[in-house]
């Protein structure tokens, strides 16, 4: 959108700009529009068509590497349920979550590796990983519950844990389309928010 905007703007001022008697369209300024909440920018024309607002935030780097160690939590859970599981809706919905985050974590760490200096200041680049902050999160004991429950139990357990899970990423995917800048993660951020609320939808309709 915002690559949009900004051709717009050059095409307006650089049309304006050949008008002009005697004008230099080379040398015309472009007003280019700021982030929300910002004033506009006098750019010169040779940087319009740069990168000038791609660089993602702090917060749109962290949100994909938390995000990213988020989802293999769920991995891990659903990968459980095959051999455990009871209830089929409760082998479906996991099949599908898997299914789903799987392609999820590869889209984000393509993303993540354009920025890989500073995904690696964040500690969460090569494996490295920290649960520290993030909602939703398992404790390692509950994954050894989950792991050595089966039939009935299991089912009920899954879907306790993982509904705070998803609760849990509906409030960091929140929390980064309110406070992220980076359009490729904000689609990242809405596809989690449509996707996991139907999902908790459909495990809380269980009947366990």
């Amino acid at each position: 959108m915002r690559a949009v905007i900004l051709a717009l703007v050059v095409a307006v001022f650089g049309a304006a700009a050949g008008c002009a008697a005697g004008a230099d369209p080379e040398a015309a300024p472009v007003i280019a529009p700021g982030r929300p909440g910002e004033a506009g920018q006098t750019v010169a024309p040779g940087d319009v068509g740069t990168d000038l607002w791609s660089a993602p935030t702090e917060v749109d780097l962290g949100y994909v590497a938390k995000m990213i160690t988020h989802h293999r939590q769920a991995l891990a859970m659903t990968e459980l349920a095959p051999d455990r599981a009871e209830n089929d809706v409760v082998r479906r919905i996991a099949s599908r979550i898997h299914d789903v985050q799987g392609p999820e974590i590869q889209a984000m760490e393509s993303w993540q590796r354009q920025y890989g200096q500073v995904g690696e200041a964040h500690g969460h680049v090569g494996g490295v990983e920290d649960h520290g902050g993030m909602p939703g999160m398992a404790t390692e004991r509950q994954l050894a519950e989950l792991a050595a429950a089966r039939g009935a139990d299991f089912d009920r357990l899954f879907v306790r844990l993982m509904v705070a899970h998803h609760e849990g990423a509906l409030e960091m995917a929140l929390a980064q389309l309110s406070e992220g800048t980076d359009v490729r993660v904000e689609e990242m951020a809405n596809d989690v928010v449509a996707t996991q609320s139907v999902e908790i939808e459909r495990m809380r309709a269980i009947p366990l």
